[in-house]
């Protein structure tokens, strides 16, 4: 993957036109477009590391890194985003377009008849319908002050252990079911301090954490004990959306 990320580099930095970027275009170039050193230098990095990128070499860019190259390079969204695949990072700007982007997943959940909420990477619900805010009301609500975070309400609820059946092993699960998701990305400012949150507020957090397990988030069956609807039993889906690697879709089907 890493020899396809510089790959990717190296040819938009080879078409990208230096008066396109306020630079000179005069002088004896091997092609059109911008020289690695001249790139380096707009991206304030050291043209060795760049080298080392477009080599193929185990470096890491930053996602900011990543944002400064794209905006150099005059990369379209969809070239945007196909870099910050390439380099499995998350893109810092992928929320930029905001109202049409909230409002594009409000209607994904909206067009499903059944229980359904979106989760981002720190598994912040960012979209549900109306049947998941019946269904989980402890923890989505209709003007939330902030997005419903669904590992905060699952430790630091006591609603959530009433309504979920069997919630130390659902716990147990979670825990490792994020591991596995955030990956690479734990160490990312707003994770970790997510990580450090929950280690402080709950004890069984904390302890779930540093056993380091990790499982898939594979779905199958949610079991509920409602206050008012009762016993309920869901199959739950979980999908990532295709443009958005980084939100998951979440079903709950009810048990045929």
């Amino acid at each position: 993957m890493h020899s396809k990320l510089g790959e990717f580099i190296r040819a938009h930095r080879e078409r990208t036109l230096p008066d396109s970027v306020g630079l000179p275009g005069g002088g004896r170039r091997r092609t059109p477009g911008l020289r690695r050193e001249e790139l380096a230098q707009l991206c304030d990095v050291s043209p060795t590391w760049l080298t080392w990128l477009e080599q193929g070499r185990e470096v890491q860019a930053s996602g900011k890194m990543l944002a400064r190259l794209a905006e150099v390079l005059h990369l379209s969204a969809a070239e945007r985003a196909y870099l910050f695949s390439l380099a499995d990072r998350l893109d810092p700007h992928h929320d930029d377009d905001g109202g049409s982007a909230e409002e594009a997943l409000d209607a994904i959940v909206a067009a499903i008849d059944a229980p359904a909420y979106i989760l981002d990477r720190q598994w912040d619900a960012v979209a549900w319908n109306p049947q998941a805010e019946r269904l989980l009301a402890g923890w989505l609500s209709p003007s939330p002050q902030s997005r419903p975070n669904l590992l905060r309400y699952m430790f630091l609820s006591a609603a959530a252990r009433e309504l979920i059946v069997d919630w130390p092993e659902r716990a147990r699960r979670l825990v490792a079911e994020f591991r596995a998701d955030i990956g690479r990305h734990a160490s990312e400012q707003v994770l970790a301090g997510l990580i450090v949150e929950l280690s402080d507020a709950s004890a069984t957090f904390a302890e779930l954490w540093t056993l380091q397990d990790v499982v898939g988030r594979e779905g199958g069956l949610r079991r509920f004990r409602h206050p008012r609807r009762g016993d309920l039993d869901f199959n739950q889906v979980t999908l990532h959306l295709a443009k958005r690697h980084d939100l998951k879709l979440v079903m709950l089907l009810p048990q045929t």
